[in-house]
């Protein structure tokens, strides 16, 4: 009988250790008290990556005359019916775009080597446009750069991790969580790792609480091409992953083995 009552107490207290608290669970939880001011000060940097040995750009250059920006483009143009002009490849999808050597350099049809390793997006579309206007044009083009192999690494207790990838070269860390399908249940909420190298190649941690709204106002919430998120299990997994090593496992099936012929005797001398 009492050991009933010892089992019965033993399953309720590994089923209150094995729960996860509801305060774990939801994100963002007080988000009604971040000042909107905090949160408009960082939505003007969202989207601007940093360039990066390795990056491909694909880089367009347009304006109101489509005959004189041909020559700073890796397309060629055509009129389509309605008068509009329509970008065509000249070759195969490789040589559409741009690819930052070793150097930090690309190679751009008539302006020649731009070293534009550790600018942001913003600023080399800035670049391209002043180097253009006005000594080829006399009308300053819109320029558009977008990165072409933009990937973050999802690991650890996501419900799908795995390598994700923005077409339109920004994303942040919602974004990331949403197309990874969320956390699990027993992934921490309180402890996302990003791992992140730096375009001069310093790795920096940062740990993000997903449950303290503030998250949201940190500039690595936009996060950059290579980026790495790790999703930390809970003690409740951890603790159930365990396996006990084979010299364990071994040790304790002879105790276990010597116990039983140690009773045998006992009993059997007693008769």
């Amino acid at each position: 009988m009492k050991f009933g009552k010892f089992l019965i107490m033993a399953t309720v207290a590994l089923l209150f250790v094995g729960c996860k608290s509801a305060k774990e669970v939801p994100y963002m939880q007080n988000i009604d008290q971040i000042p909107a001011e905090s949160l408009a000060s960082v939505s003007s940097q969202a989207g601007d990556f940093t360039m990066r040995v390795g990056d491909m750009l694909h880089i367009t250059v347009s304006g109101s005359n489509a005959d004189a920006v041909k020559p700073f483009n890796k397309v060629r143009y055509i009129t389509d019916i309605s008068g509009s002009n329509v970008s065509v490849s000249m070759g195969d999808a490789s040589t559409m775009f741009y690819l930052i050597d070793k150097n930090g350099n690309i190679d751009f049809p008539v302006l020649g080597k731009l070293h534009v390793q550790g600018m942001t997006k913003s600023q080399v579309e800035e670049y391209i446009a002043s180097l253009i206007c006005p000594r080829y044009l006399t009308e300053m083009p819109n320029v558009e750069v977008r990165i072409q192999n933009f990937r973050v690494y999802c690991i650890g207790d996501f419900n799908s991790p795995g390598v994700i990838r923005a077409e339109n070269g920004r994303l942040n860390l919602l974004e990331a969580i949403a197309m990874c399908h969320d956390l699990t249940l027993q992934g921490r909420r309180d402890n996302v790792l990003l791992l992140r190298t730096t375009p001069t190649g310093q790795r920096t941690i940062t740990r993000f609480n997903l449950t303290d709204a503030n998250f949201i106002t940190k500039p690595e919430f936009e996060l950059q091409q290579n980026d790495i998120l790790y999703v930390q299990p809970n003690e409740s997994k951890a603790r159930s992953s365990w396996t006990s090593p084979p010299q364990l496992a071994f040790g304790l099936g002879l105790l276990s083995t010597a116990m039983s012929l140690v009773t045998f005797f006992t009993v059997l001398g007693k008769k």
